[in-house]
């Protein structure tokens, strides 16, 4: 199907970097959860539609949830995952994906701010202007590479079908020593409608965009 085939180019996209982590649930069990995911809150499930397999959230209750996933490593990490929400009335969901655990870095799209987020401990770090659209996918990107006495935060994010930013949308540089973990996804259903996830990966981070 067309909905699969560029989901799939999508993924070879996120995959050509050296692959440390990937994760399409293609092979996963119906409304189970993978085995070496870690489920902080929420009733995550794999579902499915249109002939493709995705990770879910349900639309209640109202409040962030997330998953952890892949290795616990310190910095030098790029993950990536293509992630579905919708909008119902005035109301909007937020989702992102994080890397270094739960008090890691989190880029975020919140859709009721159109904003694309850096969050740190539950409170924002950096925004910067982005226009979300309703039912489509959207592929956010985030890594955390070593610079000088600190480290950089870098992320993006894109509708699926148009081609990825060249540069980073939103960056930040932060002094000091981060604390390993592993990578996740995150979500706060505020419209009342399920936000869905797929095609995770987790790439060696790069100097470039």
């Amino acid at each position: 199907m067309a909905l699969v085939a560029v989901a799939a180019l999508a993924a070879d996209a996120a995959w050509a970097a050296e692959t440390v982590y990937q994760n399409d649930f293609e092979k996963a069990e119906l409304d189970q959860v993978p085995a070496d995911f870690l489920v902080l809150e929420g009733g995550f499930a794999v579902k499915a539609a249109e002939g493709n397999k995705f990770l879910e959230l349900p639309g209640a209750p109202l409040d962030t949830f997330g998953v952890l996933f892949g290795p616990t490593e310190k910095s030098g990490l790029c993950v990536s995952a293509r992630i579905h929400g919708t909008a119902r009335g005035r109301r909007a969901p937020a989702f992102g994906v994080g890397l270094n655990g739960v008090g890691g870095y989190r880029l975020q799209v919140s859709a009721q701010k159109k904003q694309l987020e850096i969050v740190k401990d539950g409170e924002v770090s950096a925004s910067v202007s982005y226009a979300w659209e309703s039912d489509a996918w959207t592929t956010l990107k985030l890594q955390i590479r070593a610079e000088g006495d600190g480290f950089v935060v870098e992320g993006k994010a894109w509708k699926q079908g148009a081609p990825e930013p060249a540069g980073w949308l939103i960056k930040q540089k932060v002094a000091g020593e981060l604390v390993p973990g592993r990578a996740s996804v995150w979500g706060n259903p505020f419209a009342g409608t399920p936000i869905r996830f797929d095609d995770l990966a987790i790439t060696r981070a790069s100097a470039g965009p």
